[in-house]
């Protein structure tokens, strides 16, 4: 992990603990879950505010007011507006991707959930997902959310993150594999 991630996500990992406990405090732990999903589709869909986060150029001034406006537009707790304003006012809003990583897991956890990401070679149907999701929660003990996405590079197979475990059944490894044996054969 390079010096720079990890100051952006010790700084992340602060903050969301910080705004996390506020929020469990309050009893607002589903405000704030609906708040992360909203900014993480605005971060995905809204090149202008990936850039206004990533960017040194604009004045604290400048990225509270876009912050405050976004908040009241998007109808964000008070908490998470806040907090918001706090990291513009002392230019921290570089680390939101990372903050928002961490307040889903920190939800996650308190739900008793955990994520898989899954990486397959075309989009799973329901029933798919509802079956590997079954099957993954009885290997990590704890209801499991899928997080899909697609690469028909794989040409077949799936790539299951959960935690730590990585498991690549995908057709394209399997090749991979197997030219690499035939390399050491010849």
């Amino acid at each position: 992990m390079s010096d720079t991630a990890s100051i952006s996500s010790g700084i992340a990992g602060r903050y969301a603990t910080a705004v996390f406990e506020l929020a469990k405090e309050g009893k607002k732990l589903k405000a704030l879950e609906g708040d992360v999903a909203a900014l993480g589709d605005a971060m995905a869909a809204s090149e202008d505010l990936r850039n206004l986060v990533a960017s040194p150029v604009h004045s604290r001034d400048e990225m509270g007011a876009a912050v405050s406006g976004l908040a009241k537009k998007m109808k964000l707790s008070a908490t998470m507006a806040n907090t918001l304003a706090l990291m513009a006012t002392k230019r921290r809003l570089f680390v939101l991707p990372q903050l928002l990583d961490a307040l889903r897991g920190l939800i996650a956890d308190e739900k008793g959930e955990v994520t898989a990401d899954v990486v397959s070679a075309k989009a799973l149907t329901k029933a798919q997902s509802d079956k590997l999701a079954k099957t993954l929660k009885a290997q990590a003990g704890k209801d499991v959310v899928i997080n899909a996405t697609v690469d028909e590079s794989l040409i077949g197979g799936l790539i299951v993150k959960l935690g730590s475990k990585m498991i690549d059944t995908s057709i394209r490894s399997k090749l991979d594999a197997l030219q690499n044996t035939m390399k050491e054969v010849g």
